[in-house]
């Protein structure tokens, strides 16, 4: 595909000559749930690589030393162990945008910087909520094509991940597909004058349920998931499931283009994402839709 190089300024954005529209556009963007690494961890990758290695660890069985030495033979070291290891590759991709602005009409370049920050925003989630198709299948509630995501789904999802020996801080993403059946649950009897209730009918926030930090993410679709038959519902993860890397993090340069008479404004980051353990982590779809 041949793209052509579009050079804006106050003649055709001029809806951006006025700061505040400016900002309205920029602060209606949705913030990343993950670039933060507060959910899915982030692995800083250097300067010089564009990949990062991350372990896989398996488990050790502890042995019980009944007598000074060891099992059977006191007085022995008893025997060692390692555990298995396995290693995954992420490899960093650079998602990149930009805009050139003429002098023309006195449209501020920061504010278009930011507007062009949250388009990465928006990429980098989309690349991590694309692995979640990975984490263990689970099928939703309810008729072929017709499913309805129930509080009994979550607390299946929790004893499958909880029974592969996952103890730790749970995460999950709700699509907005699903938002509405959820909050509907979440606001029926079974919770009436909670502030479990209150918190999240007051922030869109679902609070815990079943130990599980619940969002809403508008990423979570067949779409940007790269398929055709998963109709993804919720996906429920620990730390350890799904990871990202990144090099640098968000970057917003402005340049001197004197050949447009005005700036490039650019805006990049180098990231990538990875299922690194699939039994760490539940994706309730409808597979069948």
């Amino acid at each position: 595909m041949a793209y052509v190089n579009e050079y804006g300024s106050g003649i055709n954005l001029d809806s951006m000559v006025v700061p505040v529209k400016a900002a309205t556009v920029y602060a209606a963007q949705e913030s990343s749930l993950y670039i933060p690494g507060a959910i899915v961890p982030n692995i800083v990758v250097p300067d010089g690589s564009a990949s990062a290695q991350v372990p896989l660890m398996g488990s050790v069985e502890a042995i019980t030393v009944s007598a000074a030495g060891g099992e059977t033979d006191p007085g022995v070291d008893f025997a060692s162990k390692l555990p298995t290891n396995t290693k995954k590759t992420i490899a960093l991709d650079l998602h990149a945008s930009r805009t050139i602005l003429r002098d023309l009409g006195g449209i501020d370049t920061a504010d278009m910087g930011r507007i062009m920050g949250n388009s990465i925003a928006t990429a980098v989630d989309k690349a991590v909520t694309t692995q979640f198709a990975g984490l263990t299948a689970q099928e939703l509630t309810g008729a072929v094509g017709q499913g309805v995501l129930a509080l009994a789904d979550i607390f299946t999802a929790v004893g499958t991940i909880r029974g592969q020996g996952e103890t730790g801080q749970l995460f999950g993403i709700v699509g907005t597909n699903q938002y509405a059946n959820l909050l509907g649950a979440i606001g029926s009897n079974s919770f009436a004058g909670g502030e479990f209730q209150n918190t999240a009918m007051r922030n869109g926030y679902f609070g815990n349920i079943a130990g599980v930090e619940c969002y809403v993410s508008s990423y979570l679709n067949d779409t940007d998931m790269g398929t055709t038959n998963q109709n993804p519902a919720m996906a429920i993860f620990s730390a350890d499931a799904v990871k990202m890397a990144s090099q640098g993090g968000v970057k917003i340069e402005v340049a001197r283009r004197p050949e447009a008479v005005g700036f490039d404004v650019v805006a990049s980051m180098a990231m990538g994402a990875l299922v690194i353990d699939a039994s760490r982590g539940v994706i309730i779809e409808d597979s069948q839709a």
